[in-house]
């Protein structure tokens, strides 16, 4: 092995250590913030949320955004990282040929701009639902009907052609990027946000599922995340996708059989 070869994989080895170390930082400070209670006093809440209203003011607004934001970093970007990695070495790449390395970051803010849009429409849906008192200032669903609805919609998403046409993008970054290359930061910008519009598509039902189980709740928030990343990273990831929609199915169909008997 010579010199020159000896140097080059040492730094590939170095820059692949870096994106690595950069995704589990990121990824645990969201995980922490959120575990943390992400910047809200949920004794308080716990002790006089369910007999006062939450006022919706500019600040509550910005936090409800901030929240769900950096939850769905911390959920679904390990889930991604096969995708930046593969980036980075593509990258890596270019760099020997040309000169020129776009940082793996620019794609995964690119991915995690994505899920900001769909951050902005769970503080939308979160407002509406609690007007419409059908979810506790908690932020649980009260409603039996409404978290029936919720699961049997995630489970019948998870059977459609959409999600798994999704799916399939996202258990294959070798695909995807030969597909959506674009030169520059603007086009890895342009590209993660195309990655993370299609992991929109695959998880958004499943992601929905949090006003069912709590959007504050560890245990449901850990599992959808597990969830998610067995879904994509698993030989069987597909099958088991089949395989929860329909158990999910069954279990909204229980929720609404044992509400009309109980009521």
């Amino acid at each position: 092995m010579s010199v020159e070869t000896a140097a080059l994989e040492a730094v590939l080895k170095r820059d692949r250590a870096i994106v690595v170390a950069g995704l589990i930082v990121v990824s645990a400070v969201s995980w922490l913030y959120v575990l943390a209670g992400a910047g809200m006093d949920m004794h308080s809440m716990d002790m006089h949320g369910m007999n006062m209203p939450t006022v919706w003011t500019p600040g509550y607004v910005l936090l409800m955004l901030a929240m769900w934001w950096i939850m769905m970093v911390a959920m679904m970007l390990p889930s991604a990282a096969p995708m930046v990695l593969l980036f980075a070495a593509i990258t890596r790449q270019e760099k020997a040929r040309n000169g020129v390395q776009v940082p793996a970051g620019v794609f995964a803010a690119g991915y995690v701009l994505a899920w900001g849009g769909f951050s902005l429409v769970a503080v939308v849906l979160q407002w509406g639902l609690e007007r419409l008192t059908l979810m506790s200032p908690m932020m649980a669903t009260n409603s039996v009907a409404l978290g029936a609805v919720l699961l049997i919609a995630a489970g019948v998403y998870q059977l459609t052609p959409l999600k798994h046409a999704c799916l399939r993008h996202c258990r294959s970054p070798v695909e995807f990027l030969a597909g959506h290359w674009q030169a520059g930061a603007a086009g890895a910008l342009r590209m993660g946000f195309a990655h993370g519009s299609v992991c929109l598509g695959c998880c958004w039902v499943l992601m929905a599922l949090l006003f069912y189980g709590g959007v504050m709740n560890p245990w449901w928030i850990g599992g959808l995340a597990l969830y998610v990343l067995i879904e994509k990273l698993a030989p069987t990831g597909p099958n088991i996708g089949r395989f929860t929609g329909l158990l999910l199915i069954l279990w909204g169909l229980w929720l609404l059989m044992a509400s009309l008997i109980d009521g």
